[in-house]
């Protein structure tokens, strides 16, 4: 399928509630499958510069979480920053808390918000300060006999909940709604417990949180870049996934990079939600750079060499990137972790990305993404305030 065709396919699923978060999930990994090159990994000579480490490579199953488990990886990275032995938590634990909040916003919407599964970086951020955390031994999620996630028919049967209640059969909501709309998600997710014994300790999902991840959630910050509102100034996120309405800090074009450098260099993972739905995103070959040439502009020879080694991109500037927005070339679709830095044998920077897909790539579940594709297509990135350059912190009031 073509770029543009799938593009329009995947732009209408977004808007879709109840199943559409796998369905969608499962299309974008299926419609990738054919962007790969036989000879990528002996062409690319991968050096890496930085590489802050982080917890196993895992996978999302058929289920349009990334963001959850992209965010809590984050977590878990910055656990190891702060010298601590870092945990597997509970990435489904902070799916099901926004499924419950999420179905109390479209209700309040009168259902003109975004169902299904998709959410944005914050989510894991605002769920862990109102609910704390688990680790996943705790609460896996998989509580109907499969042994990774597969959401569809829980989605189905949320959607059916919420529409009963939207349409108001009784002339007025009563109290009783939430607590079906909840036992629905349990059902499935499997209940959340009020307390729970790790490593021979009791804890409390709050009380977890606070004594073995330790992080403060007032200490993270998330922004993106737009030229349709002031820089430096808070902006609501008009994205489909974005159901909170939260707002991010605006930024320049170059300054997402220069905050990603800077906490790179200074010991500070990135959390990373962005477009992957291009020809030049390769999930088998691991590599993603922005081409010169669109896809259908391109000889036989040109497709298959796309990602035999590096290629020349083109400067990316801030009405390109606003203009993918508006056009929706640029789809808020995957949620991933920027780990480190690499360099090709052109001298070439690379962000080192860990995915959610599983270790079936070249890389074992990691990828290598030039600094104009995050340029171009990063919807939003949350960091830890300290790992700003104080520069544009000043500027942002953080």
């Amino acid at each position: 399928m073509n770029t543009f065709s799938f593009k329009s396919v995947f732009a209408a699923s977004i808007f879709l509630a109840g199943t559409a978060g796998c369905f969608a999930q499962d299309i974008l990994v299926n419609s990738l499958k054919l962007n790969a090159s036989d000879k990528s990994k002996e062409n690319f000579k991968f050096t890496e510069v930085i590489n802050l480490g982080t917890t196993s490579v895992k996978s999302q199953g058929s289920s349009g979480t990334c963001w959850s488990y992209s965010t809590n990886s984050f977590l878990e990275s910055e656990m190891i920053r702060l010298g601590k032995q870092p945990v597997e938590l509970s990435q489904i634990y902070s799916a099901r808390n926004v499924y419950v909040e999420k179905g109390v916003n479209y209700v309040r919407m009168h259902g003109a918000i975004t169902l299904g599964d998709g959410g944005a970086l914050h989510d894991v951020i605002n769920m862990y300060k109102k609910y704390g955390t688990v680790p996943r031994e705790v609460y896996t999620g998989l509580n109907y006999g499969t042994d990774k996630n597969k959401f569809a028919e829980m989605g189905a049967l949320i959607e059916g909940v919420l529409t009963a209640v939207v349409k108001n059969p009784n002339g007025e909501l009563t109290p009783n709604w939430q607590k079906a709309y909840a036992a629905v998600i349990d059902s499935y997710l499997g209940k959340v417990p009020d307390n729970f014994t790790y490593k021979g300790k009791s804890y409390t999902p709050q009380s977890f949180a606070k004594e073995v991840v330790g992080i403060n959630p007032d200490e993270y910050v998330e922004m993106s870049s737009f030229t349709n509102a002031p820089y430096y100034q808070k902006t609501t996120m008009m994205v489909p996934d974005n159901w909170s309405l939260d707002q991010v800090y605006n930024v320049k074009l170059n300054d997402m990079t220069d905050v990603i450098d800077n906490a790179l260099k200074k010991g500070y993972t990135v959390a990373w939600a962005t477009d992957v739905s291009e020809k030049s995103f390769s999930w088998k070959n691991g590599v993603a750079y922005v081409a010169s040439k669109k896809f259908d502009d391109m000889t036989a020879e040109e497709k298959a060499d796309m990602f035999n080694g590096p290629k020349a991109e083109p400067e990316i500037t801030p009405e390109m990137r606003q203009a993918a927005f508006d056009n929706y070339t640029t789809t808020d679709d995957h949620g991933m972790h920027i780990i480190g830095l690499a360099k090709d044998q052109t001298g070439k920077e690379y962000y080192i990305v860990k995915n959610s897909w599983g270790e079936t790539n070249d890389y074992k579940g990691f990828l290598f993404v030039t600094k104009n594709f995050v340029k171009y297509k990063t919807t939003a990135l949350l960091v830890n305030k300290g790992g700003i350059p104080a520069e544009i912190a000043k500027k942002l009031g953080v």
